[in-house]
């Protein structure tokens, strides 16, 4: 099936056999990376919960990057904060939040993430969004939401709710206190990090992602076709649940944020206090 109704700018959708491949392109700017990649990557997902043909789904992103966001300075400036408190543009990121994570959830063929570079912000969610998750061991794991511009490798100066499925998700692999620091603090994780705690399911050097993930493939190809599609659905009511009672009002929340950075000419409050 080719899916030829699908016009991509942010990720690719290709077919081999009964394996469909979903490919983050690095984003370059406002139309291709940030608010859409969100909407086009829920109409994916969507499209694959009623292709029969397909039965396992390799998640990853392309040249060696999962999903790493832009430098924070870019982030800081006006272009940004006038993109995402534009009533259409916030509701197709919004919406397009919360397509996806209830399309990833609900689909009844396993995602294999296939995690072969930083995966920050955006990215974190994602590797958790998947049901088998393999990570180049040195990829960094990273929540950057309350980053505060202290995460090097990218992510905003100022802190926003971690409203694009960390909230929802990252409670449900680490303990509370872990999870916490992961959501207030941005803190990092490597790929063999989060092996050596049980919250993925391998982490192996670069070189050998590819061959580690074929071999999870064709594994999950040779289980019975119904009983495997059901097995995922069963197991992954709990998740669908998180999502229903977090994933809303975090997105919500983060919208709201967004429109305060935007009023207060991009200075990021430290207080709750009225200032008059």
């Amino acid at each position: 099936m080719a899916f030829p109704d699908l016009k991509l700018e942010t990720c690719r959708l290709t077919k081999d056999g009964e394996i469909a491949t979903v490919t983050i392109i690095p984003p370059r700017n406002l139309g291709a990376g940030t608010a859409d990649l969100h909407w086009e990557l829920g109409e994916v997902f969507s499209a694959l919960r009623g292709d029969t043909s397909t039965r396992v789904v390799v998640f990853t992103g392309e040249d060696g990057e999962f999903y790493q966001p832009m430098a924070g300075d870019f982030y800081d400036n006006a272009e940004l904060r006038e993109y995402v408190s534009d009533p259409p543009h916030a509701f197709k990121t919004f919406t397009g939040i919360v397509r996806l994570h209830q399309a990833m959830a609900e689909l009844e063929k396993p995602i294999v993430g296939k995690i072969n570079g930083n995966a920050l912000g955006f990215g974190s969610s994602l590797v958790f969004a998947c049901d088998l998750i393999i990570s180049d061991e040195e990829a960094l794991v990273i929540d950057i939401h309350l980053g505060m511009g202290e995460v090097k490798e990218g992510g905003p100066n100022f802190g926003i709710v971690t409203g694009d499925g960390g909230s929802a998700l990252i409670p449900l692999f680490f303990s509370p206190a872990i999870a916490k620091e992961a959501l207030m603090l941005a803190k990092r994780f490597t790929g063999r990090d989060l092996a050596d705690m049980n919250v993925i399911n391998y982490a192996v050097p670069a070189g050998e992602l590819d061959a580690k993930t074929d071999e999870i493939v064709e594994a999950l190809l040779r289980r019975s076709a119904f009983a495997l599609a059901w097995t995922k659905r069963t197991a992954n009511r709990i998740v669908a649940h998180h999502l229903n009672m977090t994933l809303d009002s975090a997105a919500a929340y983060e919208m709201v944020n967004f429109l305060q950075i935007d009023r207060l000419d991009g200075k990021d409050p430290k207080s709750l206090e009225v200032d008059h």
